[in-house]
Order: structure tokens, then sequence, then C-alpha cells
């Protein structure tokens, strides 16, 4: 079953770029492990919230605004996309996702096919 892991991050925590995490004990010995059991079927780390623009739409007039949509202790860092036999297993690769380990969340939920 696929499931798409939000990888959430406290604000104000360090941003990590791409770079950064490739060299990041933390991560790779996660991203090993991922890769080695063949369960990533994609993913992306994202920007900062404050690099977001949310759209609306009121009507025909479409609505922008810079940032996030609501104000929140943790904004979605990244995702990942796995594909493991059950809910047990994604939990238990969340659990020792990075960012569940150094403050932040890991929101698991399962994919519509």
């Amino acid at each position: 079953m696929k499931y798409v892991l939000l990888i959430c991050a406290p604000v104000g925590a360090e941003e990590l770029g791409p770079a950064e995490i490739a060299t990041d004990p933390r991560f790779t010995s996660y991203i090993d492990e991922v890769r080695s059991r063949d369960l990533l079927r994609g993913g992306a780390r994202l920007r900062p919230s404050a690099d977001a623009t949310t759209v609306r739409v009121q009507g025909d007039q479409v609505l922008l605004s810079d940032g996030p949509f609501v104000e929140s202790k943790e904004y979605v860092a990244g995702i990942e996309i796995i594909e493991v036999p059950d809910l047990d297993e994604a939990i238990s690769l969340a659990s020792r996702h990075p960012a569940a380990l150094a403050g932040g969340s890991v929101e698991v939920r399962p994919v519509w096919e």
C-alpha cells in the first residue's frame, strides 16, 4: 500500500537544504535504509513556508497571499511517498525519520488509488 509521509518541522527550526541533508548522518542513514529496502516511490524537500503562495478563489476572483494559509507551530517541510505492506510498517518507518526524532512530526496518510 502507498502512503505519503508529510514531514513537518517546527516553525523557527534550522532550515536544512538538500545539500545539507545529503551530508547529515541523521538523514543519510534513514535515506540509505529506505533506498536499500526499495520503499521510496517519490518525494521532495520543500522550500520554507515563508516562500509559499496561498491561492484562494472567491467567485470569479483569484486571491493570492504570501506565506502559508494558517499560522501554526509546524509546517510541511517535505513529502515522501512510500510503498509498504501495511500501516504498521509505515508508522515504523515514520518513527525513525529524523524530523520526528528532532522535535517535528511525520503525518502518515494513505494514498487513494
